[in-house]
């Protein structure tokens, strides 16, 4: 293949180790290393590494040299966000997340100039497949992006900060679901260790002992940010450090995430990432119970909406007394009711928030019912709060319009957003806000001082026709 400096920016933003790369570099100039001995015996080591060295350091400059392009022209800034919108999404119900999100954005967006410039939002698709999120985000990169705003995932975020930072791409608002942290990452959501922490202190606060919360969590990063949430919670309490070992270890096997197999080991059940599966994630708090002798009280659970439902039904059908609870992105709003409600269960479910009550007086509340109408939950109202965000921000800048103005304007000072405080000041998490509300029938509760009994009794047998045991 003839030289190309296009390809040599792309095998840069493909994220992979740098000798990889490199070699792929050489390969494209016809220098195969590892095939043409001769080429190797004719010139020697030090001269193929010479060349090697040289062809890093054109695409390292061409790298630079890509990110002039930053997406912004005379009439517009071009910005975009990855999500999964089909596939299997439609299925598990990852779907309603980017829906919402991406209708939420787009209501912010709507109309807005600033310094002369329209805003440009693409959005494209990646069937949450972590390989089609970096395709996607190399071919937003190639047309010019100015930031990446509003994605959806986790795995796939995972793997794609590292191509965004070898770019200085800046992400905002993205409804990660994990424990990713990064300099030019600008979240709305707390950490869903925090949302974990708070239920916890609740749920202890109102007399149930520490060692009777468990979890049920997707085994990747969504997971561990529950397990350290819960962990965090646990070391506030006596009497905790056996099922702080316990935890301790699972996050050691997690390897940043990626472990497939962590049941049976502590007070979590595991589903596997990208099923609905839940079997093996109620064994295990089964186990944990059996093996410390002491009963799960309430279930705090870390899943898609379908897989949460999945799972209070079937411990329903298995007639186990468990309450339960959800963190914000498995209630998503209504989602979890919905699917609730197709199980013909309607008791409550304790659920951390962490967007301003759909009811609120605040500012930027009225103009949210105002622009989305039928269209505003909570996942929608997420959605405009990063898009209002995002323009507030870059409305604030003085400079020219730049990557590096812009982050440095976010973690200037604290906005107020139509009554909602952000903060970049201190850290990645703009907000801070997280509240606790009893979900029931389809509808929030404001949970009052003596209202905390999530209970949800057994239903009928005929549940265990929607629900996905094992493979």
């Amino acid at each position: 293949m003839p030289y190309s400096n296009q390809s040599l920016i792309k095998c840069f933003r493909s994220g992979l180790p740098p000798l990889t790369w490199i070699l792929m570099m050489v390969n494209q100039l016809g220098l195969n290393l590892f095939l043409n001995v001769n080429l190797f015996m004719k010139y020697g080591q030090k001269t193929i590494f010479f060349i090697v060295l040289i062809f890093y350091f054109f695409s390292s400059n061409s790298t630079i040299s890509a990110g002039i392009d930053q997406g912004i022209t005379d009439t517009s800034i071009r910005i975009g966000a990855i999500m999964p919108i089909t596939g299997n999404t439609s299925y598990d119900g990852l779907d309603y997340y980017s829906i919402n999100i991406r209708r939420g954005i787009e209501a912010a967006l709507e109309g807005q100039v600033v310094q002369g410039r329209k805003i440009e939002f693409e959005v494209m698709n990646d069937n949450n497949d972590p390989i089609t999120t970096v395709q996607n985000a190399r071919e937003m990169m190639d047309k010019g992006i100015f930031i990446m705003l509003g994605n959806v995932g986790a795995v796939s975020t995972l793997k794609l900060m590292r191509v965004l930072e070898a770019n200085q791409i800046p992400t905002m608002g993205f409804f990660i679901l994990g424990d990713i942290n990064a300099d030019n990452m600008l979240n709305y959501r707390p950490n869903p260790a925090d949302e974990v922490t708070k239920l916890v202190d609740r749920f202890v606060k109102d007399g149930i002992k520490p060692a009777q919360i468990c979890l049920f969590a997707q085994n990747d990063i969504f997971g561990m940010a529950g397990i350290n949430g819960l962990k965090t919670a646990l070391k506030k309490y006596p009497d905790t450090q056996s099922e702080i070992d316990k935890l301790d270890v699972i996050l050691d096997m997690m390897m940043g995430g990626i472990n497939p197999a962590l049941n049976s080991i502590g007070p979590v059940g595991f589903y596997q990432y990208e099923t609905v599966f839940i079997r093996e994630g109620y064994l295990s708090l089964k186990n944990w119970e059996q093996e410390n002798r002491n009963q799960c009280k309430v279930v705090i659970m870390l899943a898609i909406p379908k897989v949460a439902a999945d799972f209070i039904a079937y411990s329903n059908y298995k007639n186990e007394s468990w309450s339960f609870s959800a963190i914000s992105a498995t209630a998503a709003g209504y989602a979890l009711s919905n699917y609730l409600n197709m199980f013909s269960i309607d008791k409550n479910v304790v659920v951390s928030q962490v967007v301003p009550a759909l009811d609120s007086n605040l500012p930027i509340m009225v103009d949210a019912r105002k622009v989305l109408g039928k269209d505003l939950n909570h996942v929608s109202l997420e959605g405009y709060i990063v898009g209002r965000m995002f323009i507030t921000i870059l409305k604030s800048i003085k400079e020219p319009i730049t990557r590096v103005n812009f982050v440095k304007m976010a973690r200037q000072k604290p906005f107020d957003i139509g009554g909602l405080m952000i903060d970049f000041t201190q850290g990645n998490s703009g907000s801070s806000l997280v509240y606790l509300s009893n979900l029931k029938s389809g509808s929030y509760e404001a949970i009052t001082k003596n209202d905390m009994s999530p209970m949800v009794k057994p239903q009928y047998s005929h549940i265990m026709n929607h629900i996905s045991l094992s493979k």
